[in-house]
């Protein structure tokens, strides 16, 4: 079995906007504790993402004792409190789900409205445990606002792999991917083959499907340019087409949680075959 290393650790304390680096996160049912747990909305409460608002990755979310603090260049800061209880519910949209949320009100929606161009609002996540549930598996799971799934894995010898493959000079670093956790020490792909891995020897997560990808990683996390428009989906899609879409990374749910930091070993406990087919059903 192969023992891998934690690189990085990534949370996005509000879904699609700029991400933050933790030396050490906990890992609860619902992914890593304070990732996703805030998000904007349209005024009919359906989600926000990069994928139609680019300038999402300008504004980054700083957590503090009392919420966070959202940043923007050549913008006063913004604090955000917690939305108490008198705080009015929301019921909001991610993809097919509908979620009852908290509005963060009207102060921070008229700052991302300025800061983003577009009316919206604010919403958070006060009970994780039971605000959304999602059949994965076999099992019902909590979680947060993150697409589909609590926990994105992903493995840098196939971010090196696929940047060999790109256009000279047109390589990506890993934020394109927004993954949670980044393991080193594995051969380019092995993670279409983990079943079950351990982290820091106490926590386990159970690997469930691999990631679609979508225009997010054509997305500079640093400028919200774009580059090249087409990459790296187009390379990606001449090797890592599947039922479902382009491959990047696999989703995973919590089957023990705990501590985890930069520098923690892993180990794959169980492995299979590559979970990865095309459209025609057979490994890729």
């Amino acid at each position: 079995m192969s023992e891998l290393c934690v690189t990085s650790l990534h949370i996005y304390p509000v879904k699609g906007l700029h991400g933050l680096f933790p030396p050490m996160a906990m890992l609860s049912p619902w992914g890593l504790d304070g990732d996703r747990r805030w998000m904007v909305v349209d005024p009919d409460g359906r989600f926000i993402t990069q994928r139609t608002c680019r300038a999402m990755a300008l504004v980054t979310p700083i957590p503090t004792a009392e919420g966070l603090t959202l940043t923007r260049a050549r913008m006063q800061p913004c604090p955000v409190r917690f939305p108490g209880s008198e705080a009015p519910m929301a019921v909001v949209t991610v993809w097919k789900d509908q979620v009852q949320a908290r509005d963060a009100g009207d102060m921070v929606a008229a700052w991302l409205e300025q800061a983003l161009g577009q009316p919206c609002r604010l919403v958070w996540m006060h009970r994780p445990e039971l605000a959304r549930i999602r059949q994965l598996g076999a099992q019902p799971r909590p979680v947060s606002f993150a697409d589909g799934y609590p926990l994105l894995l992903a493995n840098t010898a196939s971010l090196d792999d696929l940047n060999t493959r790109l256009p000279a000079g047109q390589g990506v670093p890993m934020t394109r991917f927004r993954a949670n956790i980044v393991l080193s020490g594995a051969q380019p792909w092995a993670e279409d083959g983990w079943r079950r891995l351990s982290i820091g020897g106490s926590v386990v997560v159970r690997v469930l499907a691999p990631c679609s990808r979508c225009v997010v990683t054509s997305i500079d996390q640093n400028t919200a340019q774009v580059p090249n428009p087409k990459e790296p989906l187009a390379t990606l899609a001449s090797f890592r087409r599947a039922q479902g879409g382009v491959m990047f990374a696999q989703n995973a749910e919590v089957e023990k949680g705990g501590l985890i930091s930069v520098g923690d070993k892993a180990q794959v406990l169980e492995e299979g075959p590559s979970n990865l087919l095309d459209t025609q059903g057979m490994l890729a």
